[in-house]
Order: C-alpha cells, then structure tokens, then sequence
C-alpha cells in the first residue's frame, strides 16, 4: 500500500471520526429533526390516505351506477323480448353485454383500493405510535442529559466550591475575632472610665450597702420584722388664770 493511499485512509478515518463527534454532540438536535421528519411524513400519508379514500368512494358510487343500468337494461330487454322485437332486445344486451364487462373490470380495482386503504390505516397507526414513543424516549434522554450535564458542572467546579468555602469560613471567623476584640476594648475603657470617675468604688459601696441613701435588701427585710412602736401622747398644757385686782372705781360702783 503506497503512501498516498495510507495518507487517503488516514483522512477518511479522521474526517469519519470528526464527524461522528459532530453527530454525538447534536444527538438531540437530530433526533428532533427525526421527529419532525416522521411527523411530516405521517402528513403526507394521511394526505394520500384521503384521496385514495375519495377516489374508493368514488370507484363505489361508479360500480353501483354500473349495476343499476344493467339492472334496468335487464328489463327493457324482457320487455322487448316479450314484445317480439328481438332487433331491440339484441342491442340491449349487447349494452348489457359492455356494463357487465365494466362492472367485472373495475371490481377488483375497488378490491384492491380497500385493501390499500386498509394496509394504509394499520401502516399510519403503527408509524404514529412509534413516533410518539421515540418522542417519549427523547424525552427521558433530555431530562437525563440536563442532569449529567448538571452533575459534571457540580464535578468539575466541586474543587473550586470547596476552596472558596473555606476561603468564606476563615473570613468570618476573622470577622468574629475582630468583633471580640472591639467589644472587649469597649468593656477596658468602660472600666477605665469608672474607675477615673470612681463609679466603681460607688458601685461596690451601694452593692455592700454601705453608701448612705441605700439600702440593702436584707436592711429592708429586717425593718419589716421589726416591732411598730406605738406614737407618744401629748398631754395639753392647762392654763392657769390669775386672779386680777379690781379697780377702785368699780368697786364703789358696786
């Protein structure tokens, strides 16, 4: 085998490989289009069913037309025959004659229309339910291509979700860190302040119930045991009225 012909090979498998990755990856573009095909086809088949139908119909209607001449035929010849004028009879059964030979030709054709039209009516159901099984099947093989599809998305970008995960999880915690360490600096220089101000020695003091103006809870409970003393009663001071002396006067007017 020369090299030109290895190289001809070569180009055929590779353009054979090429397009058979091509084919794969619009499998479902061309299964559609597949469908849509047979739909079309069906089409033309229901098409072709009616006309065929029509013109059996017609072949009908033409043969019964046939037989009822050839049924009235029949009788005009008696008639002439019983009249004695067999010229007449002769030339109706020779008409006769070409009706029935019609008849005889154009009854199979009609045999064989309705067979036709039977094999086309079992032909299209048997297409129709094949077609909408495969459009099932598609279907299934879309939902189940969306999925893997989604399955190696989740795959492939499963070592990146990881990293970046935990890239989140150190950022919060550093972010909690931060907000510990803010809230013990507001606690030391609340503590600072109290201190300066000496709230905090006041705090101790009123805890201990020892600031003045406060009173513990246990101060207050003992009052409340205590004995209720009862109010002293005054006695009113008795005035004492001097005996004054009469003027001289008023005693000589007495």
């Amino acid at each position: 085998m020369s090299i030109f012909t290895k190289l001809i090979t070569l180009f055929r498998g590779t353009a054979h490989e090429a397009g058979a990755a091509v084919v794969d990856a619009n499998a479902l573009r061309i299964l559609d289009q597949e469908i849509r095909d047979a739909d079309n086809a069906l089409g033309r088949a229901r098409d072709d069913l009616a006309t065929l139908v029509a013109k059996r119909r017609m072949l009908e209607k033409e043969l019964q037309n046939l037989k009822d001449q050839s049924v009235r035929y029949e009788g005009s010849a008696r008639a002439a025959l019983s009249k004695g004028d067999e010229t007449l009879a002769l030339e109706v059964a020779t008409r006769i004659s070409e009706l029935e030979s019609e008849i005889d030709l154009k009854t199979p054709q009609l045999a064989d229309m309705r067979n036709a039209e039977e094999r086309m009516h079992q032909t299209i159901a048997t297409t129709q339910q094949r077609v909408e099984n495969l459009r099932r099947e598609i279907d299934v093989v879309k939902v189940n291509d969306s999925v893997q599809k989604a399955q190696a998305a989740v795959a492939s970008q499963g070592a990146g979700a990881a990293s970046r995960l935990g890239s989140a999880a150190d950022s919060l915690k550093r972010i909690k860190e931060r907000q510990a360490i803010a809230e013990e600096k507001f606690k030391a220089a609340g503590e600072l302040e109290d201190r300066r101000t000496g709230a905090d020695l006041d705090a101790k003091l009123k805890a201990a119930g020892i600031l003045p103006g406060h009173a513990s809870a246990n101060d207050v409970l003992a009052r409340l045991k205590a004995p209720k003393e009862e109010p002293l009663q005054l006695e009113a001071p008795r005035l004492q009225i001097e005996a004054q002396p009469v003027p001289a006067d008023r005693k000589n007017e007495a």
